[in-house]
């Protein structure tokens, strides 16, 4: 049996940016919890700088995601996000709700004395990590007030989309964020799109009316192409002529492209990714309409040889919030079936 692996599988920049903020507050040296903490690293206040996501960065640098431009900090980094070696580690960490949709990394993170909380209002100090999701600006803000130290791993694409829609909404546009209603990245987006702001994910989500003719379209960062352009050729075909902020990320498109052509050259295809992760499951659906063997599963001791028996090829591809050592942990796995 060949084992192929996919282009682009696995974790995204994003995810692995979130892992190394995390990373670093886990990592610090120190952290003096009940004093007066306004900055990370001595690099400057968080809450008083202005950032696109409307997030305080460090030492008053602007930043696309709110963190990770550390200036006069003279600091150490981990990826994009600037903390030195003076990092407090013995202040309790949060998240606010998962850092990202895989359920290993979640308690792997929760063995390392990483506490995920459901909301701010279980958190009373330390530090609190913003999930790679995103937030609405208000949860922030609610943190700030309360001495909190925030560190922001949203994905810089998650925090384009949330500009998007704000621009969208102050040039008088109705926004419609084409994605899942109710996940957690789509609810950051729409808390910067307006009360009024319309999800849908398909045409049938669609109203059958609208409050304004000016329609403004943004997308979760993870769909897929068919679904933003499913939604726009409805949308037209009533008679609106929408303004599209084609807010997929790049590098999902690259993975489901690359994944979608593997699917159909191969006799089974397995995707690897959290089950609660919308961009995995996106793509197992995706290779499934290719290859009718496909198989979505969260670790390798889910490999059944049942699914490879007569099998020639099988390949490999997993979801943005998959890392490395999983997506190593199936192909070795699947080269003892051999």
């Amino acid at each position: 049996m060949e084992i192929i692996r996919s282009k682009y599988a696995g974790a995204c920049y994003g995810v692995n940016r979130a892992l190394s903020i995390l990373d670093n507050a886990i990592e610090g040296s120190r952290v003096v919890c009940g004093a007066e903490v306004d900055s990370v690293a001595g690099a400057g206040s968080i809450a008083g700088a202005d950032s696109v996501a409307g997030v305080g960065s460090i030492a008053g640098a602007d930043s696309v995601a709110g963190v990770g431009n550390v200036a006069e900090a003279g600091s150490d980094s981990v990826g994009d996000v600037g903390i030195g070696s003076d990092m407090v580690g013995s202040c309790e960490i949060y998240t606010l709700g998962p850092l990202i949709h895989n359920p290993q990394v979640t308690r792997e993170l929760r063995s390392r004395g990483v506490k995920e909380a459901d909301s701010i209002n279980d958190i009373n100090s330390g530090i609190m990590v913003i999930r790679s999701h995103g937030v609405a600006l208000e949860v922030i803000e609610q943190a700030e007030r309360k001495g909190l130290i925030v560190m922001d791993a949203t994905c810089p694409h998650v925090t384009k989309a949330q500009v998007a829609a704000r621009q969208l909404k102050e040039q008088g546009y109705l926004v419609l964020i084409v994605g899942e209603l109710g996940h957690p990245e789509v609810e950051g987006i729409r808390a910067y799109a307006g009360n009024q702001a319309i999800v849908a994910q398909e045409p049938r989500d669609l109203p059958e009316a609208f409050e304004s003719d000016n329609i403004g379209i943004v997308v979760q960062t993870t769909q897929t192409e068919s679904s933003l352009e499913l939604i726009v050729r409805e949308l037209v075909g009533r008679g609106f002529e929408p303004v599209v902020r084609d807010t997929i990320c790049f590098a999902t498109k690259q993975r489901q492209e690359a994944a979608i052509e593997l699917a159909g050259n191969v006799d089974a295809m397995v995707v690897v990714g959290g089950r609660n992760s919308g961009n995995t499951t996106r793509l197992a659906q995706l290779c499934t309409k290719v290859c009718r063997n496909t198989h979505h599963i969260e670790s390798a001791e889910e490999l059944d040889p049942a699914w490879f028996v007569g099998v020639g090829v099988v390949g490999i591809t997993a979801g943005a919030s998959t890392p490395e050592n999983q997506i190593i942990a199936v192909e070795k796995t699947l080269e003892n079936l051999l």
